[in-house]
């Protein structure tokens, strides 16, 4: 594990087009491989603000917030497309393969939809760092999502005795919900780096 921070990416960038394998399950317990041909792609988006957060299973910085992550959807879901996306490199990785992701969104009742970047070009192209990490883009204008908020969840970290209560992103999230300005004083999340495939790291990792 390497303690990374967020890069935090220009506030106006726009949201990088996708079109992402769908993580499905089987059966309510088992991932199906065959279902990985369902795509989530960024055309599929609706009329709403979209907040990406780059996740895994097995990062202790992420095990930390689910529980948070899981009122959050329940509190903003409905309003806002949360996408979770994983980017780790199974290869090096296992434990964050879609096996171990299915049993994360059954462990935490996520009802968001969560997308597998096995090439990592999606992270990459929002020069993501971390897990967990959080892209938030405005309601789209002139066809385009642009980026209000990156950064941390909370204070909370692993053992810091800080229960999240997500205080830094919840505030961003009503701030673009009640049409208001999203404060711009925003801290980089903080947590294990994103598992590059071997010789393919970005410029940033490091």
């Amino acid at each position: 594990m390497v303690k990374t921070s967020s890069t935090m990416l220009p506030l106006g960038y726009a949201m990088p087009s996708f079109d992402l394998p769908l993580l499905q399950i089987n059966d309510n317990t088992l991932f199906s491989s065959s279902n990985t041909a369902a795509r989530f792609t960024s055309n599929m988006l609706l009329n709403k603000p979209v907040l990406i957060m780059i996740l895994c299973a097995h990062c202790p910085f992420v095990k930390n917030i689910e529980s948070e992550l899981s009122k959050l959807d329940q509190d903003f879901g409905d309003d806002i497309q949360f996408l979770a996306v994983a980017s780790n490199s199974v290869e090096s990785h296992p434990e964050d393969g879609p096996e171990f992701l299915v049993q994360q969104i059954i462990k935490n009742g996520w009802n968001f939809p969560y997308l597998l970047d096995l090439e990592q070009t999606f992270a990459k192209s929002l020069k993501a760092a971390c897990t967990p990490d959080f892209f938030l883009f405005s309601y789209p204008n002139k066809g385009s999502h642009h980026l209000i908020y990156r950064g941390q969840l909370d204070e909370s970290r692993p053992g810091n005795n800080i229960d999240p209560n997500g205080f830094d992103l919840r505030r961003a999230l009503n701030a673009v919900l009640n049409s208001c300005e999203v404060p711009i004083d925003q801290k980089p999340s903080i947590g294990c780096n994103i598992k590059w495939r071997e010789g393919f790291e970005p410029s940033w990792f490091g």
